[in-house]
């Protein structure tokens, strides 16, 4: 059976859900499925394919999503990746493509990555800390659309067993 490993890097728990969602959508799709936060991966040598997610704060990808494209980088060669960040706190994300910022498109060249998607982000009003709370207080909401996020990983899931059909 095919595996999968979905790694997300996330400060709030919003970039986790959606890696939750694209795996419950590939597990659905008869392909066996690891969700799990990028800073404890170790291995990934028992994986087929990687989707990789990363958060965005202030026009920058994660700082566990950037560690894990660096750290595996060399075992991920030859194997299919996708990457998504996840910010937008605005219907962007859902109007159009929006290009991966700096480091996720660094991330997407370094694994020879399948593709990049962007999904709308969620900031709660009651969000603590300076910055965040500021920022809530003026775009906070949750912009995510669960469907678009679940279309886009039946797309993957379609990719990853068209490739493993070619292997055999």
């Amino acid at each position: 059976m095919t595996r999968v490993l979905v790694a997300y890097g996330s400060k709030r728990g919003s970039t986790a859900e959606i890696a939750g969602w694209i795996g419950e959508t590939l597990r659905g799709q008869g392909l066996e499925t690891e969700v799990a936060d990028a800073g404890t991966v170790r291995d990934v040598s028992a994986y087929d394919a990687v989707v990789l997610g990363g958060a965005l704060y202030a026009g920058r990808w994660h700082k566990d999503a950037r560690r894990f494209a660096r750290r595996h980088a060399a075992a991920l060669s030859g194997r299919p990746v996708w990457l998504f960040s996840s910010g937008p706190l605005d219907r962007s994300a859902q109007e159009g493509e929006i290009p991966p910022v700096p480091q996720a498109a660094r991330a997407s060249a370094a694994l020879d990555a399948c593709e990049h998607r962007t999904f709308g982000g969620r900031l709660t009003h009651d969000a603590r800390g300076f910055l965040a709370s500021a920022i809530a207080e003026r775009s906070g909401g949750d912009y995510r659309d669960q469907d678009r996020v679940r279309d886009w990983a039946l797309r993957v899931a379609a990719q990853v067993a068209a490739t493993e059909q070619a292997k055999s």
